[in-house]
């Protein structure tokens, strides 16, 4: 399953998580991102129960992009007991990302 993440349920769902959390900031109006579309929702399914991947609109939560310094889009960042262990930006294959969250 795919999570929206909001300021409503960032804390929540993302920082008090028992399992690794995938985020992908994007934007409705981002190429690259929509292209990663498929490919996260894809691995929110083979890492159903052992991560939570959901995105996060920057457009519409702009205190928690700034809060993570996110620059430029699509930007993945995989938090672990509420901290940031691994950033990456830009569109990339669907093994680089599950290599990325598997290490965590």
């Amino acid at each position: 399953m795919e999570y929206k993440f909001t300021a409503a349920n960032f804390e929540e769902e993302v920082l008090n998580s028992k399992i690794p959390v995938l985020v992908d900031f994007y934007a409705d109006w981002c190429g690259p991102c929509k292209m990663m579309a498929p490919i996260v929702e894809s691995i929110a399914e083979s890492f159903e129960g052992k991560a939570k991947v959901g995105k996060l609109n920057i457009d519409d939560e702009m205190d928690i992009a700034q809060k993570y310094r996110v620059m430029s889009i699509p930007t993945f960042i995989i938090f672990k007991d509420g901290q940031v262990v691994e950033t990456s930006v830009g569109a990339m294959s669907k093994d680089e990302l599950e290599k990325k969250l598997r290490n965590v």
